[in-house]
């Protein structure tokens, strides 16, 4: 049955639709059964995360329309909420739609990893509720190692693209061993709460959260095993801290160049990394002048982000080439299958011959026939049968002028040229 994926992401949908078509992990099951049962699919995985909503399929040729109708009815929508977003890629557009999100090349921020990991899941699901078979779990499996490549043999992922992962990886190059620093996040919104994230599975030896709102603080710092203190406390706890990163709606600096001097002081002027991402800044630009202390401000960091993007966007490029000739071994196995049947089929009717021959054979024996008339008797009918059919249709095929078809039987039987 032919591939099908269809579906909306952030390219072809605003939020406020991609949260109408998004499914609950714990309804995805339910949800792959029904389809199944309300249409011709014989199989199918849901993928549903925050910017993509898809399904990928196996179906009738001509249920493409009727997966995007069972998609808008199953989530209660009309056609004009759902028709204008949607998409659907059949047969070898649908494998190289899902090599390319498996791979990070669709996705919003190009190159991340957590889709492979969400791809994954959605396979375990719809494995676990019956709805993938040998298609799908080729085309996964094929998909999986795909992504693998791709992450090995490009730099797709090796540098990072988003302003908290930037500060993280610059305080890995200055200090390297995270479980012996400290840092102090200054802030509790999503970038702060991004970079504090990194930190933690980077596997920083403390960790304190700082703001206006000490609850929201406490909030935070409990995720990752912090400490919450206010705004007013920094001064107290600056010296006791090797990176700070800090991102506020501020209109003044929270810290000054007397503060951080202090603390310079305190730590007999070990080195201190100080990451600015705030606008207006948070740290006052003097600071840079001490010596001891790295600052960088929100427009260093974009220079490297600009530069990762372009080493990413190179590496996209040698993807898309793994990924192009990936999806013709793909298409090239599954085309594969249509002989498959036909095979078994010849086989099984030359088994079933050899099986009947030999019984003669050894009722002849039995009876007391000469072993050579009777193995010579055996190799004339074996012969024979397997080479009736295909002779008469030869025959014919030349009476009527046939010549292509004779070539063919030149190709499939590996018969030599009697002229050479």
């Amino acid at each position: 049955m032919p591939l099908f994926a269809v579906g909306i992401n952030h390219k072809t949908a605003p939020v406020g639709i991609r949260e109408k078509v998004a499914f609950e992990p714990s309804r995805v099951p339910e949800a792959l059964l029904d389809l199944r049962a309300q249409t011709r699919v014989s199989e199918a995985a849901i993928l549903s995360t925050c910017n993509r909503t898809e399904v990928v399929c196996c179906a009738d040729q001509s249920s493409g329309d009727t997966i995007i109708d069972w998609f808008r009815h199953y989530h209660g929508l009309q056609p004009e909420d759902v028709n204008p977003y949607v998409y659907v890629h059949p047969e070898q557009f649908a494998v190289q739609h899902l090599m390319r999100v498996a791979s990070g090349l669709d996705s919003l921020v190009l190159g991340e990893p957590q889709i492979l990991g969400q791809l994954k899941d959605a396979y375990t699901t719809a494995k676990k509720a019956g709805t993938v078979g040998i298609m799908l779990n080729r085309l996964f499996q094929h998909t999986f190692s795909v992504a693998k490549q791709v992450r090995t043999d490009t730099a797709i992922g090796a540098s990072p693209v988003s302003v908290a992962f930037a500060a993280v990886n610059l305080a890995k190059q200055i200090f390297g061993d995270f479980p012996s620093q400290s840092a102090l996040m200054i802030g509790a919104g999503e970038t702060i709460e991004l970079a504090a994230r990194h930190l933690h599975e980077n596997g920083i030896g403390r960790l304190i959260i700082a703001n206006r709102t000490v609850e929201r603080a406490h909030a935070l710092a409990a995720e990752f095993n912090g400490v919450a203190i206010a705004l007013a406390e920094i001064p107290d706890h600056l010296a006791e801290v090797d990176i700070v990163i800090s991102s506020t709606a501020s209109t003044l600096p929270i810290l000054g160049k007397g503060a951080v001097e202090s603390a310079l002081k305190a730590r007999r002027h070990k080195p201190m990394l100080m990451v600015d991402i705030a606008v207006p800044r948070d740290i006052e630009p003097e600071v840079a002048d001490l010596e001891d202390v790295y600052l960088y401000t929100v427009d260093d960091l974009r220079e490297i982000i600009d530069e990762n993007i372009r080493s990413r966007q190179e590496a996209a490029q040698q993807a898309e080439e793994i990924i192009d000739t990936q999806v013709a071994h793909f298409m090239t196995w599954q085309q594969s299958l249509g002989a498959v049947a036909t095979i078994q089929s010849y086989r099984h009717w030359a088994e079933r011959t050899r099986d009947v021959e030999v019984g003669k054979a050894l009722r002849a024996l039995a009876r007391g026939e000469a072993p050579d008339a009777v193995l010579n008797e055996f190799a004339r009918l074996i012969t024979n049968k397997l080479t009736h059919v295909p002779t008469t249709r030869l025959r014919h095929s030349g009476a009527d002028g046939q010549e292509d078809l004779l070539k063919i039987a030149h190709h499939l039987f590996d018969i030599n040229d009697p002229e050479n």
